[in-house]
């Protein structure tokens, strides 16, 4: 039956300069260069060559498929000297059928590709485009008659769960499983259901078959993500030929442009987080264990959806989404520039990205383009092909909608913003441009003008770094102070128009973009909530997580890394979930606050000169912080002055 070996070790990589050495996978060339700033780091072709034996198998009924999981951004794959395939798209998993090139003893030959061009996105955004073989590589040796492969990344496997009275003790869903096979004539296929303990539900047989479930349990978000498993095996005359199954949830979802998101015929607010996969000194060459610890993170945020930007994402990190009960937006890398000569390669990209994701429950939007009328050279081009991405993702997927994210210069009557199902802006009102009370201007405005339009924010966020702090904290100083200050508004601000379908953080963690040179720490983007080392959480995080977390009780003292002050008169912070807390100044209490409308509490204190001890208690929760008052300037503090003119 079907099997797999990786083949991740013993790599010869070949540079830009032509230096060679022997490396394991994952692997990119950028993951320094491209995260120290200037737009300088190393864009081309590189090669990675591996000699091997073939894998064990039986020529006469089985084929050997080379898989690829990720390669950025363009691949062409030679084995002993003759080309197997080519792929243009650095984040979607791609393969070809080697088993009549392989010999005993063979040559692999990877050509990677990330230089400039006009045809294969992204070109243009506000991250780093890594070049190299950065995730898995293996052969999946499968029978000879099996579940089609080649077709755009997929496994041959197709799962539409549908729901009908899903709040009702009589619900009933159905299961359509449609398969596509490999195989000479007289092969049938049959399904099986199964629930999460293994039993099976239901079954049938066919290619395209409807299977029906009395009270089904329903994948119900972060309370109660529950996965089916459809099992399909390939027969002839009741011997098995092949099998493949996949997860599924059944669930039903909605969106009302007047009462926002629903989930099983509930309201279920989103409320999350945008990702990046990159980590600092890896970039995006990341593990399971980065992965696992990312969703860890956005767990205890208290997300329940998440943005993953602005490509295709490793499948391991989809799974965990459906098993932890993340809703997810998926989307591809067509982003800030449109590129008449990229129009097939946004449709591929797409087409990858729904075939290999089509059956995750936790996806209910797949996003056309992110900002694309930043700079628009041919905008009748743009429209068009909006228009036919929409036609055929709907083709494709009809069980879901289509959104995009929208440049904060694209106005609302922009045409490119009518196309899709849904619509979401990135705006940083109170970030790149001043005034904080602008966002609930422009989102009662658009909610005016287009009652009947569904409107998120796919992107909100100011930067903040955990060494720079200011008493007069400002728009533009990269403050932890004015990060916090940015985000207590706009939490409100979302509580005060509830009709929005989803609001999304940029971002959940500090992420490199090699391009940005002001302010903060060059090439890099530091709006997360965490940084890029995933080591520190900054004051943002607790707070978010005091709105959004209600199953882990914790007090936070904010700003408790602004050390060395010079006012004797300080407001002290707490970030809670708690519905009490009392704050202690070295040792004497201050007073005790319940909380209001929002878990943030604010206590105006005196500092005496030298060492002050503040603790914060609720119960047994406590927390504390020491803050010293000085007069002498501390380097580490230094505010800097940042243009935000010209940032993307």
């Amino acid at each position: 039956m079907r099997r797999t070996q990786l083949i991740m070790n013993d790599w010869l990589f070949t540079d830009l300069a032509g230096n060679k050495q022997t490396l394991n996978l994952p692997h990119t060339w950028n993951a320094l260069d491209g995260q120290d700033g200037g737009d300088d780091y190393k864009r081309g072709t590189c090669t990675y060559e591996k000699p091997f034996a073939a894998p064990e198998f039986d020529r006469e009924s089985e084929r050997v498929y080379l898989q690829f999981h990720g390669v950025n951004a363009s691949a062409k794959v030679v084995l002993n000297g003759a080309e197997v395939i080519t792929h243009d798209g650095g984040y979607s998993t791609f393969r070809a059928d080697v088993t009549d090139l392989l010999a005993k003893e063979n040559t692999l030959l990877v050509e990677v590709d990330n230089s400039k061009n006009t045809r294969v996105y992204p070109q243009m955004a506000d991250f780093t485009f890594y070049g190299g073989i950065y995730r898995d590589v293996e052969f999946l040796i499968v029978p000879a008659e099996h579940f089609d492969l080649d077709y755009c990344g997929s496994k041959g496997l197709k799962i539409t769960p549908k729901v009908k009275n899903p709040k009702q003790a009589n619900a009933v869903a159905t299961v359509r499983v449609e398969t596509y096979i490999k195989a000479k004539e007289n092969a049938s296929v049959r399904v099986v259901l199964k629930d999460a303990d293994g039993r099976p539900v239901a079954e049938g047989k066919g290619m395209d078959v409807t299977l029906t479930v009395e009270h089904p349990h329903l994948w119900d978000g972060l309370e109660d993500p529950y996965l089916y498993t459809v099992e399909a095996t390939l027969e002839r005359n009741g011997n098995i030929l092949d099998a493949v199954s996949s997860t599924c949830g059944i669930r039903s979802i909605s969106f009302d442009p007047k009462k926002g998101f629903f989930l099983n015929g509930r309201s279920y607010p989103l409320h999350g987080v945008s990702r990046h996969q990159d980590w600092k000194s890896i970039g995006n060459a990341i593990d399971r264990h980065n992965m696992d610890l990312d969703m860890a993170l956005i767990k205890e945020i208290g997300a329940n959806t998440i943005r993953l930007a602005h490509y295709q994402h490793d499948q391991y990190f989809y799974d965990l989404c459906d098993k932890e009960g993340m809703i997810v937006w998926a989307e591809i890398p067509y982003i800030s520039h449109h590129m008449p000569q990229g129009n097939a390669n946004t449709h591929t990209q797409m087409e990858e990205l729904i075939a290999q994701n089509y059956n995750h429950p936790s996806i209910v939007t797949w996003g056309i383009s992110n900002e694309i009328t930043i700079k628009v050279t041919d905008k009748q081009d743009m429209l068009d092909n909006h228009k036919a991405l929409q036609k055929f993702v709907h083709k494709m997927d009809p069980t879901r909608p289509t959104t995009m994210a929208c440049y904060a210069m694209c106005g609302p009557f922009n045409r490119v913003t009518k196309i899709t199902d849904i619509v979401a802006w990135n705006l940083y009102l109170g970030w790149y441009v001043p005034f904080l009370w602008l966002n609930d201007l422009w989102i009662g405005f658009y909610h005016l003008i287009y009652p009947n339009r569904c409107l998120g924010y796919s992107e909100y966020g100011a930067e903040g770094m955990p060494n720079l702090h200011s008493e007069k904290a400002k728009r533009g100083d990269n403050t932890e102070e004015y990060q916090n200050i940015y985000h207590e508004y706009m939490l409100e601000c979302f509580r005060r128009h509830p009709y929005m379908w989803g609001t999304y953080i940029w971002n959940m963690f500090d992420f490199a973009a090699d391009a940005r040179n002001q302010g903060g720490e060059p090439g890099m983007n530091h709006k997360g909530m965490v940084t890029f080392d995933r080591k520190t959480k900054k004051d943002s995080f607790y707070l978010y997580k005091a709105y959004w977390n209600k199953n882990e009780p914790f007090v936070y003292i904010a700003g408790k890394r602004f050390v060395y002050r010079k006012k004797a008169s300080q407001e002290i912070t707490v970030y809670s979930n708690q519905t009490e807390v009392t704050l202690y100044h070295n040792g004497k209490l201050i007073e005790t606050k319940k909380q209001t409308d929002k878990p943030v509490f604010k206590f105006k204190v005196t500092l005496v000169d030298g060492e002050n001890r503040f603790e914060v208690k609720s119960g047994e929760l406590t927390d504390s912080a020491v803050i010293c008052r000085t007069n002498e300037p501390h380097p580490e503090y230094v505010v800097q002055k940042v243009d935000t003119k010209n940032w993307m």
